[in-house]
């Protein structure tokens, strides 16, 4: 380390940082400091300026650089390197420390870590995270001493082998029982199931951790929730939950291609929602205590969990070729065995591509005290099959629904026609989508309690067509050969 006056006058005027502290005097702050620099990126401590940079001097520098090593040595087992310089004839002392290879560092019983330029004292849950960093261990892959194998699913594990013998992602041999496999997943350790292990496949997860729980709601606005649900369970019951509930929520059309089937649209492409659901539970961090969240808004949908990226992973990494480095070990190989994750660090293409190919923007990746991923809607874009006008049967819908709120089939019934499908595509969705006709519970679009409303703009569109019909011949009724449908 350089200790010229030029050198350290030019680290003072970039200013406090996660890797620089000031400090006029040295004491126990300036050893919490440099604790904090130990635990995270390493740092450098100056003795002799103040917080906003003035150089204050510190009495005696040479005399007393030895007796700091050895206070900071015995308090925390640092060494690091103390060197003075003077700046403008006044004594400056730099002390820098390393990261260290084992942590946490501590100091008085206590660690602490950088944040920007403050020192602040690590959390018992921090802490822990170092302690098995340290072990090359993560925190699903201890075992729950509190459980036995009692707590296990052997139905579920056994659902797993199936899953993971059609994958062929993971070699299971015949005859294969429910112990065996745990055991060579490494889910068993000193006779106990691993956390992994009972997030996985436990009859009662949520009994141990009451934090591993899905929320998901329907917004209208920040402080509007219309709809929401508690998942818990198993984390594959979890993905499966959220996958049933968008299934209800979300909209769909259909696209005519020449087949026989119709292609389904949904409104949001559910294999980008599958991966973004898992990613979440795989990556999200158990230690804490929120839950994951997803959130559905009339153009977005927001799916977070409170696991920040690793430390060398950046957010714009993300969305090129990048190692995986799962936050559960166990927990992420048992969702790649099962096809849950198509490929290590494969998920966040999958997401852009799904988005892509159905011409939607690309999800928004952030770090927001923890992770989040956003699925925008395109902007604003002409629905399909908007293309309609007040026929005879179209008239009848409009005066029907204007005078009361009336379910599909009463307004189906009224114009004659048997197919459902039918009514739908050629009636119901195109007076919706023109803006003629509107649902009463918008929120739940396939609620039982659903019924259909007039909308001003289909009443002024029904007495223009009548205004139009006392000057003019009758319009031709489109919906005459309906009738046979």
């Amino acid at each position: 380390m350089t200790t010229s006056p030029r050198a350290v006058l030019s680290l003072i005027r970039k200013g406090e940082s996660e890797t620089l502290e000031f400090k006029e005097s040295f004491g126990r702050e300036a050893i919490e400091a440099l604790c904090s620099f130990a635990n995270t990126s390493g740092g450098t401590v100056l003795v002799g300026v103040d917080d906003k940079g003035a150089v204050t001097g510190v009495p005696a520098p040479h005399k007393a650089l030895k007796d700091w090593a050895d206070q900071i040595a015995q308090a925390t087992g640092l060494h690091p390197s103390i060197l003075g310089t003077s700046i403008k004839g006044m004594p400056v002392a730099c002390i820098r420390v390393p990261e260290s290879r084992i942590k946490p560092v501590m100091f008085h019983g206590r660690a602490f870590k950088r944040s920007g330029s403050t020192t602040r004292q690590m959390s018992v849950e921090e802490i822990t995270r170092v302690a098995m960093a340290n072990v090359d261990v993560t925190w699903d892959e201890i075992p729950e001493v509190r459980a036995s194998l009692a707590d296990i699913s052997m139905a579920k594990v056994k659902a797993f082998i199936g899953m993971a013998k059609r994958e062929g992602r993971r070699p299971v041999p015949a005859g294969t029982t429910a112990v065996e496999l745990l055991h060579k997943l490494d889910m068993i350790r000193q006779g106990k199931p691993t956390r992994a292990a009972i997030l996985l496949f436990g009859r009662s997860p949520q009994r141990f951790y009451s934090q591993a729980i899905l929320k998901i709601g329907r917004f209208r606005s920040e402080t509007l929730i219309v709809d929401d649900r508690r998942i818990d369970g198993t984390l594959f019951d979890q993905v499966e939950g959220a996958m049933s509930y968008f299934r209800d929520r979300l909209e769909t059309r259909f696209e005519m291609t020449g087949r026989p089937q119709r292609d389904v649209i949904w409104e949001f492409p559910l294999e980008a929602l599958r991966e973004a659901v898992t990613n979440s539970l795989c990556h999200r961090d158990y230690m804490g205590t929120r839950d994951t969240e997803v959130r559905l808004y009339d153009r977005e949908i927001l799916i977070w969990n409170n696991g920040g990226l690793p430390a060398n992973l950046s957010v714009e990494a993300l969305k090129g070729k990048h190692s995986s480095i799962p936050r559960n070990r166990q927990i992420a190989a048992a969702f790649f065995y099962a096809g849950l994750i198509e490929q290590w660090g494969g998920g966040i293409e999958k997401m852009m591509g799904e988005c892509s190919a159905a011409g939607m923007p690309e999800p928004v990746f952030e770090e927001v005290q923890g992770f989040r991923v956003t699925f925008r809607k395109a902007a604003a874009h002409v629905p399909i099959h908007v293309s309609i006008h007040v026929t005879t049967h179209v008239a009848k819908v409009l005066k029907a629904a204007s005078r009361r709120p009336s379910s599909r089939k009463e307004l189906q019934r009224l114009v004659g026609l048997r197919n459902r499908v039918y009514f739908l595509k050629r009636y119901l969705e195109p007076l919706m989508a023109r803006g003629w006709m509107e649902r009463t519970i918008p929120d739940r679009p396939r609620s039982t309690m659903q019924r259909y409303r007039t909308t001003a703009a289909g009443i002024e569109a029904m007495n223009a067509a009548s205004r139009s019909t006392r000057r003019q011949p009758a319009l031709k009724d489109a919906g005459t050969a309906d009738r046979r449908r």
